[in-house]
């Protein structure tokens, strides 16, 4: 039998965007859970979304199967569709542009590298419990920065 994979889901934001932000994960190995959610004070809700993600990734401790859910198209579409194009144009995309948050799209690269991730989308605000406490740890961590 092959080992369960960790769950992970992943949610940022920004209000207003861009502005102040937060991002968050809830990975899950079996009964085992833990948040991990910090905050920007300046930033996107894309930079947020892509923190999240390599913040969960970078917080698994060794090669494992994973299955990411996140609300962000912009997170899954890049790693399923878009970086393979970007990495072989030097981080440019179709336009010839320097891909945006590239430092990012290169941490999340490395921190994907030594998994099998099933990058899964889900609907944001569409009552998924998970995407919902995922959202509710980001917004709590961007309201933090309130003075």
């Amino acid at each position: 039998m092959t080992d369960p994979a960790v769950e992970i889901w992943t949610d940022g934001g920004c209000r207003p965007n861009p502005g102040p932000g937060g991002w968050a994960a809830i990975l899950r190995y079996g009964a085992t859970e833990k948040e991990l959610s910090g905050a920007d004070p300046a930033t996107t809700n894309n930079r947020m979304e892509l923190t999240a993600a390599i913040s969960a990734l970078e917080a698994l401790k060794r090669p494992c199967k994973v299955v990411l859910h996140t609300d962000s198209e912009y997170v899954r579409n890049g790693m399923e569709r878009w970086v393979k194009g970007w990495v072989r144009n030097n981080w440019r995309n179709s336009a010839r542009d320097p891909v945006a948050n590239y430092e990012l799209w290169q941490r999340l690269l490395a921190a994907a590298a030594p998994h099998d991730v099933d990058w899964r989308w889900v609907r944001g605000h569409a009552g998924d419990p998970m995407n919902e406490r995922a959202d509710a740890l980001a917004t709590a961590a961007r309201q933090s920065l309130a003075p």
